[in-house]
């Protein structure tokens, strides 16, 4: 019964909010309410979301104060360099845009961070696709599956964790899994080049125009004198056939929006600090290189590096409350939905749903498979880290695949490779607090962003999958 009710809640949930019958926010919270009710365990809800907040707290926590971080290095310009220079190798062309967004998600992903990839992804690509009208899931679907393949390292963790529950070595997992993990990633930039051509064939040919810019409403990507290349300027070329609206359902296509939204990098903004650039950019290196290193919390890490970017960047108090002010919609906005999403892990867990789930999936696999235990396990991944947390996955189901496929010959460490290839889908799921920091940051609705990511990020896994199989490392 509790197999059948966990699966029921699940899949509620995610109908509703990709309906967008219910908010994220209230979904999280009231369907698993109900459900905890309707097992019979209503009495212990209370003790359920305590203990659920208090392992997400950590991490709602880190969210806070990296939002404000980070917000506050994009507000002094430390990220301008990186936005012109993708405008530069994009030249305002949708496929090239689409292309970036894969790249930068990718690179940023090396931190092993996916909240930290996905801010940094969003706030440079964020004003092209609003000035240029592209669709905004095709912005967050890319930068999540990327991320979801370069979460496969050994410090982004679930290779980490599955290392630790079957006792491997985790260079054993990653090192040879390196070539099927290089082809998702190709994968994912022959994803982008698709997308981007449907939204150039939508918008229509798109160049940059070198040439000062004259008119009020057009804004200079740049710093120092806000010219970037003697002046780039955002235009249409003549195209036929499109009408240039965008058609994307996550997306608000107002003229007036997306051009405010892109006067946020406005070279001459009064938040500029040119003179701590250097400052800043160490500042933000030490601080990434800390979290690899892990050598504090990284809430912790978040907590001092917000606070020491805003004493120096902003020494006087009502700056620095403006700062705070500028993003606490991100803060609060995300913060909550970790916080809700707290309750639907914390009744998933107490009341046993996952756990009779996982040994339902388990026992229902033939014996005939044992042999082929470490392809099972590849497949079992898909849908087991998009319902359930990594620790949940690696620490409770991934030991008993193993032990299933050792009394067939299977060796451990196949299992734990093969473990790994559902992370570009795992990064969307609703368990995930980074994803609420992308759709948050995009001003996208979660339902959206999972109606059209998923099944590229299917795709993407199964290709990761088989590319290990065919290459002998599953």
């Amino acid at each position: 019964m509790l197999t059948i009710l966990g699966f029921a809640m699940i899949a509620t949930f995610l109908v509703l909010i990709m309906m967008k019958k219910m908010s994220p926010i209230a979904a999280l919270v009231l369907i698993p309410a109900l459900f905890c009710v309707a097992v019979g365990q209503g009495a212990k809800l209370g003790d359920y979301v305590i203990e659920g907040v208090g392992t997400l707290a950590p991490t709602a926590a880190m969210l806070m104060f990296a939002i404000v971080y980070f917000g506050v290095m994009i507000d002094v310009g430390l990220f301008d360099p990186i936005v012109r220079g993708i405008l530069r190798f994009c030249k305002a062309d949708p496929m090239r845009i689409v292309i970036g967004t894969a790249l930068l998600a990718a690179v940023v992903s090396l931190d092993g961070d996916g909240s930290t990839t996905f801010m940094i992804t969003v706030s440079a690509m964020y004003p092209l696709y609003k000035r240029l009208k592209m669709s905004l899931v095709v912005m967050t679907g890319v930068a999540a599956t990327a991320n979801g393949v370069m979460n496969t390292l050994p410090w982004g963790g679930p290779t980490a964790r599955a290392a630790t529950a079957l006792k491997v070595d985790a260079a054993d997992i990653f090192v040879p899994m390196i070539p099927a993990l290089a082809v998702g990633l190709l994968a994912v930039v022959l994803l982008a080049c698709v997308l981007g051509r449907r939204e150039r064939k939508r918008l229509g040919m798109l160049t940059l125009d070198e040439a000062l810019v004259t008119e009020p409403e057009t804004v200079l990507v740049g710093a120092g004198s806000g010219v970037a290349g003697g002046g780039d300027r955002l235009t249409k070329a003549p195209k036929s056939g499109s009408s240039g609206t965008a058609t994307g359902g996550a997306e608000d296509t107002e003229d007036g929006d997306g051009d405010e939204e892109f006067k946020g990098l406005d070279p001459h903004r009064s938040t500029l600090r040119p003179k701590l650039y250097w400052f800043n950019a160490g500042l933000t290196v030490a601080l990434l290189a800390a979290m690899i290193l892990e050598l504090m919390p990284i809430p912790v890490l978040f907590l001092l590096g917000a606070a020491l970017a805003l004493t120096v960047n902003f020494p006087h108090m009502p700056d620095q409350r403006a700062r705070i002010a500028a993003h606490a919609d991100n803060v609060l906005n995300v913060s909550g939905m970790v916080f809700a999403a707290a309750v639907f892990t914390g009744v998933l867990t107490g009341t046993g749903m996952v756990e009779h789930m996982a040994d339902w999936l388990v026992g229902a696999i033939p014996d005939a498979m044992g042999p082929h235990m470490a392809i099972v396990t590849g497949v079992l991944s898909l849908p087991l880290t998009y319902f359930m947390s990594n620790d949940g996955f690696y620490f409770g189901v991934l030991p008993v695949l193993a032990e299933a496929g050792a009394a067939h010959g299977v060796s451990p460490l196949e299992v734990a490779r093969a473990s790994i290839v559902g992370q570009p889908l795992h990064m969307s799921s609703p368990l995930v607090p980074a994803v609420y920091v992308l759709v948050g940051m995009a001003k996208v609705e979660f339902g959206d962003h999972t109606r059209f990511t998923v099944k590229w990020a299917v795709l993407t896994s199964l290709v990761v999958l088989g590319a290990g199989i065919l290459f002998g490392i599953i």
